[in-house]
């Protein structure tokens, strides 16, 4: 998880919690990389100087007879930190809340009705976002209707050394820091005593762009159409879709959502016919990619056309949709573009 802001409790009990969280990212794993020896040349065999070339099967990431000279292998690593989380991806995460009391010690303890409520705090909005959370498990399963609306409301009982867990997914639509706040309610009771124990948990992670966005709208030569009749006028909008974040992306989708009194067509690797294959394009860090679409205003019966607002003509709004390299989507939408009457 990120930076762990704080860590705070509703009563003053000095007392150790006997329930403890972890907080988890959910990321995708990544190919494992290696580092192959080199092979020997056919004047030098492996048997003229074993010193100097091992078995080149030696230095793969996995047990091969093969040698492959690939710096990625087949096999599957997890991510070892936190990461980067980007605007216009899903932020996952589970929370687990584990009954800390050892199985099969004598104690006198027991833990029942433990919560896990979270919310999300974003930068544009002083009031946290409460979060749904889902897949709900544990390890004593709870059968029927009447059971699930119990576990909801009233919590789940644990024993030693079991937990539960919750999974949070959040769309992460603007950048800057976030602070995912993790809230655990259980009841301690004893042969004399029975209380409420609550603790607070703060997570704070930055959110920063993965795609930079810049438009250029130009008008375009329309003449009338047939005996005279009036045609709506015609515009090239082109944007440039820069990569900014750290890992290599493919773009899905670009499209243009269109506002009401405006047509579009893209004029980019979707207009390939069905006999070509064009692979869709694969954005480095730092790399550009330049799209096009040609707007045409629709005239109404009467044969007029949109009305400006302050000058201005609204097109609609872009959609940009993307893949990483393990196949985690993103989307992004822009404001409204568009293009100033002169």
């Amino acid at each position: 998880m990120a930076l762990q802001r704080g860590v705070s409790t509703v009563d003053a009990v000095k007392e150790p919690h006997s329930v403890s969280l972890k907080v988890l990212r959910l990321s995708r794993p990544s190919l494992s990389i290696q580092h192959p020896l080199p092979l020997p040349t056919p004047a030098q065999s492996p048997s003229d100087s074993p010193s100097v070339f091992s078995a080149p099967s030696a230095s793969l990431a996995y047990p091969s007879t093969k040698n492959d000279a690939f710096i990625l292998s087949p096999l599957l690593t997890l991510p070892p930190a936190f990461g980067s989380a980007y605007v216009g991806e899903t932020f996952s995460c589970t929370l687990c809340a584990n009954n800390e009391l050892l199985a099969g010690a004598n104690t006198a303890k027991t833990i029942t009705n433990v919560r896990i409520e979270a919310e999300m705090k974003i930068p544009s909005s002083g009031i946290p976002t409460p979060l749904i959370l889902g897949l709900e498990t544990s390890e004593h399963e709870h059968n029927g209707e009447e059971d699930s609306e119990k576990k909801h409301h009233h919590g789940v009982d644990l024993e030693p050394g079991t937990s539960l867990q919750k999974v949070v997914n959040f769309d992460l639509k603007e950048e800057g820091s976030h602070v995912l706040a993790v809230t655990v309610t259980y009841t301690e009771t004893t042969p004399t005593s029975g209380k409420v124990r609550t603790f607070r948990k703060l997570y704070q992670f930055v959110c920063k762009g993965c795609m930079v966005v810049r438009t250029k709208a130009g008008i375009l030569p329309s003449p009338n159409g047939e005996n005279g009749e009036k045609k709506g006028k015609k515009w090239a909008l082109e944007a440039q879709l820069e990569n900014c974040g750290e890992e290599t992306i493919t773009l899905d989708t670009v499209v243009l959502e269109t506002k009401k009194g405006f047509s579009s067509r893209g004029i980019n690797w979707e207009i390939v016919t069905d006999r070509e294959k064009m692979e869709r394009p694969v954005l480095m860090p730092g790399d550009v990619q330049q799209v096009c679409f040609l707007v045409e205003e629709i005239l109404d019966p009467e044969g007029n056309g949109v009305v400006p607002v302050d000058d201005r003509l609204i097109f609609g709004t872009l959609g940009i949709g993307w893949r990483g390299t393990m196949g985690n989507r993103g989307f992004l939408s822009t404001g409204n573009l568009g293009t100033k009457i002169k």
